[in-house]
């Protein structure tokens, strides 16, 4: 691994700047702006954020998110990778390191939305163990969504 994952505060100026890069490549994908379908994520109401930086750069690399969605589930949101460092293993050791934080607050369930026109993370999510479902609260309705869950282990 040439990674590793920190929590860090939702303001983190590295995380906030993938976030920034996610959005640009998001609206670019789907010719849009403020492609949010739901609330969007704020400091508010994202519980854990996690950045995965290069050790020898200090380089941010990676994100994700949990948002709480009731006493046992929660929502992954704003997983991003930068383009170079893709298929590199950096998404799931993101994406196992929010499952271990999920666990460790006792939800059960992980649930998520990626888009219609990005097919390369609803391979990554299936791949990863997670089914796709209904839609779910405030992507009920939406054209551009598609959504998964996984239940975690015990």
């Amino acid at each position: 691994m040439r990674w590793t994952i920190e929590a860090r505060p939702w303001d983190d100026r590295a995380g906030a700047e993938l976030r920034r890069q996610q959005e640009r490549e998001i609206d670019a994908r789907y010719d849009l702006v403020n492609h949010e379908p739901g609330p969007p994520p704020t400091a508010a109401n994202i519980d854990v954020f996690l950045v995965a930086v290069e050790p020898d750069t200090g380089e941010a690399i990676a994100c994700g998110a949990l948002r709480r969605l009731d006493a046992t589930s929660a929502e992954v949101k704003r997983m991003f990778v930068v383009p170079r460092m893709r298929g590199s293993g950096v998404a799931t050791g993101v994406l196992r390191a929010l499952e271990a934080a999920a666990a460790q607050r006792g939800w059960r369930t992980l649930r998520l939305e990626t888009g219609t026109e990005q097919p390369e993370a609803q391979r990554f999510y299936r791949r990863e163990g997670y089914r796709e479902i209904p839609l779910f609260g405030s992507y009920v309705g939406s054209t551009l969504s598609v959504c998964f869950e996984r239940e975690l282990d015990t």
